[in-house]
């Protein structure tokens, strides 16, 4: 057993999977996995990200907001309402659980940005640019999710703890991911628990970002505010500015995060080797340096992705029309007993589930 005094390096937990046939299922299945490696988590966060949780609302953004009290709640409703129509505006349901102490207000709104004024902008660029006001301006605010059909759920605990507080089961998604959260640097409290959100993403990440320094003074120059006392957060901004914002596949922005070397790259082919090269030029500040895996998901898509070197453990399995990735293939085996094909992602490999082709999320 650890001491306070003692650091488990490779902590954090980390687990995901997408049914690509669109299937929808409960939480029970994700959090018996995460519970599967309680101890790589230390009770100081904990959470769920989930997708396709909302058919009826699935026009709309849902956001699920923390409030340190009500007069954060009023503030927050006045700026929303010059911003969006509210479609509904409720508490997000807890059951009692003796280990979740001293929750925020938990609330939910169902949300349709109005019509920026802003000549070119997008409805989603108008809607990240609230979320961001809200966290940064607003005192004692915070948006842990802000996209369409999907929630996360999060709070400080044991990831096992937050599913029968948030009661996970009564919701159904296509796509779940989870992360019990061992914090080596940063302090835990309920915004910064995993996963983390903005609009539809949201990543979950074991390991630590040295470059963290770099990659947030790039990232705030482009608009992105880093506040969350933890090195995740660049992560969660860097997919969002190269892919949503720069319009960059996937394989590309995984290169530019977690780039190929260059005497990798030299062995590429032309065509590989100029796009990959360039794009690690252009988008230098953003390689990740440090030891992680995370899982990315975005509206019908689930990525894994670890370091150049492959520093954190990472395991994916495939099993008819669905996709898994965990830290620990034990875990795995909870809820997959028999993959019809189990492995692990080298250093650098992208692994992508994404719904079939005709399948609505």
């Amino acid at each position: 057993m650890l001491t306070k005094d003692e650091r488990y390096p490779s902590g954090c937990s980390i687990a995901g999977f997408i049914n690509k046939d669109g299937r929808r299922e409960s939480g029970k299945r994700i959090t018996d996995c995460i519970e599967n490696m309680h101890e790589r988590s230390n009770g100081l966060g904990g959470g769920f990200a989930a997708y396709g949780i909302y058919p009826e609302y699935k026009e709309h953004y849902a956001l699920h907001l923390f409030f340190n009290d009500r007069q954060a709640q009023r503030n927050t409703e006045d700026y929303l309402h010059r911003h969006a129509d509210i479609y509904k505006s409720e508490f997000i349901p807890t059951r009692r659980v003796d280990q979740i102490i001293n929750p925020p207000i938990l609330w939910r709104y169902f949300v349709v940005p109005h019509r920026p004024k802003k000549e070119g902008i997008s409805e989603e660029e108008y809607l990240s640019e609230t979320i961001i006001h809200i966290n940064t301006k607003i005192d004692g605010a915070f948006v842990a999710s802000s996209g369409k059909n999907m929630g996360v759920f999060k709070a400080v605990g044991y990831p096992e703890d937050v599913a029968r507080f948030y009661d996970l089961e009564q919701y159904e998604g296509y796509m779940w991911t989870a992360h019990g959260r061992f914090p080596t640097n940063t302090p835990g409290w309920w915004g910064g628990a995993h996963p983390f959100g903005l609009l539809d993403w949201t990543v979950v990440h074991n390991g630590e970002i040295s470059s963290y320094g770099a990659n947030y003074r790039y990232l705030e120059s482009k608009g992105y505010p880093c506040m969350l006392m933890t090195d995740t957060e660049v992560i969660l901004y860097a997919w969002d500015y190269l892919v949503r914002r720069h319009k960059l596949p996937y394989e590309i922005a995984a290169g530019v995060l977690a780039a190929p070397f260059w005497h990798e790259l030299d062995g590429m082919a032309d065509d590989e080797h100029e796009v990959l090269g360039s794009a690690r030029i252009v988008y230098e500040s953003l390689l990740l340096n440090g030891p992680f895996s995370i899982l990315v998901t975005r509206t019908g898509t689930l990525i894994g992705l670890t370091d150049r070197i492959k520093l954190r453990p990472m395991v994916a399995a495939e099993k008819g029309d669905t996709l898994y990735i965990a830290t620990e293939e034990a875990a795995l085996r909870v809820i997959c007993p028999q993959p019809e094909h189990i492995w692990t992602p080298g250093a650098s490999e992208l692994v992508i589930g994404r719904l079939k082709e005709g399948v609505v999320a």
